[in-house]
């Protein structure tokens, strides 16, 4: 595959459609979606546009899938952006009309299930941003995290390179969306551990594809995966979901793109900080979610550094199912400089 079309950025007063592409939360928690909305408008000031099917719970995939559509056929529209994940969008993806998009190309925001869209877009010719939710990231809490505020600035509107940092902090999930503090608290939050680096002191970029792990499976034995000649010095974005995956899971699902051979042509690797902890669950100690994390951590290095030793590997930006979130470009460029130990992305 040649060079990917890069959407053009948006100005301040163009419209941005908010989709249900799987869940759709903002029926669960309308209070919380709008806050999400008009917190939205005031950091971008871009204008958020629902659909039918944004607050419809048990939306058929034909009819998500015809919103999307809608949005990328209409005009005024000149960004989408995803409420949540969820677990069914692969059912969504054959109904996704790839004449409108390379029409007129929009960029699109999500993570999690939305790695169907974003893989779709990816093999249609077409960047997007991983990362980004209203339900999760603008909607809950006090206030919008600044790391994800300049990422998500930096894909709509600015542009230019950012160098990914880490925050300092880390939470796995959020109050109960049904609890009245969810509008104004944060969930349980702790230190986050530096990140870890792997294989060569070397600086390799290249555009980006991959997404949640389990995701990729599924996209895997539908037979939607790129061919690894289109891979080919790209950087592999991998991260798990609330699910829970243990590290022998994980390293499955590793060591299978490994025998594929998707590992074998890559530049590097970048691994969000899992979550180990999920809502409605009993919280794992401090020890045990490190653990958790280590364990998770060990299995990707192993397996990736045994498929392809000239890897660069960095472990534990906050891209994935975590907040503070940075949204990463997906198709755009990163750069993993293994010496200076050091992350950067384009959001041209």
């Amino acid at each position: 595959m040649g060079t990917l079309l890069q959407p053009p950025k948006l100005r301040p007063g163009d419209k941005v459609a908010v989709l249900s592409p799987s869940f759709a939360a903002p029926a669960v928690a309308p209070e919380l979606h709008e806050q999400a909305l008009r917190r939205f408008a005031e950091l971008t000031g871009l204008v958020p546009v629902e659909f039918p099917t944004t607050r419809k719970l048990g939306a058929s995939p034909e009819e998500r899938a015809a919103d999307f559509n809608a949005a990328l056929a209409d005009p005024e529209i000149r960004a989408i952006l995803a409420t949540i994940g969820g677990n069914d969008q692969i059912r969504v993806v054959p109904h996704l009309d790839a004449t409108l998009l390379r029409a007129d190309p929009k960029l699109f925001l999500g993570y999690s299930d939305n790695t169907n869209i974003l893989n779709w877009i990816w093999t249609n010719g077409v960047t997007g941003f991983y990362g980004g939710s209203t339900q999760v990231h603008l909607g809950p809490g006090p206030h919008v995290d600044p790391v994800h505020s300049a990422s998500l600035v930096a894909a709509l509107l600015d542009g230019g390179e950012l160098e990914v940092a880490e925050p300092g902090e880390s939470e796995d999930f959020g109050l109960d969306w049904a609890d009245p503090r969810a509008l104004s608290e944060f969930g349980v939050r702790e230190a986050t551990e530096p990140w870890t680096w792997a294989g060569p002191s070397a600086s390799v970029t290249g555009r980006t594809w991959g997404g949640c792990l389990e995701v990729l499976d599924w996209i895997a034995v539908a037979d939607r995966m790129p061919a690894n000649d289109d891979l080919a010095g790209a950087i592999l974005l991998l991260e798990t979901s609330e699910e829970l995956p243990s590290a022998e899971t994980v390293r499955g699902l590793v060591r299978a793109l490994g025998e594929r051979g998707t590992l074998s042509v890559v530049a590097g690797v970048i691994v969000a900080r899992p979550p180990a902890s999920t809502l409605g669950t009993t919280r794992p100690d401090s020890d045990a979610r490190a653990a958790w994390r280590a364990a998770q951590r060990d299995a990707v290095i192993e397996e990736v550094s045994a498929y392809n030793p000239q890897a660069v590997i960095c472990v534990g930006p906050p891209f994935g199912h975590t907040r503070p979130q940075w949204v990463l470009p997906y198709g755009g460029e990163v750069t993993l400089d293994g010496g200076h130990q050091r992350l950067t992305a384009s959001y041209q």
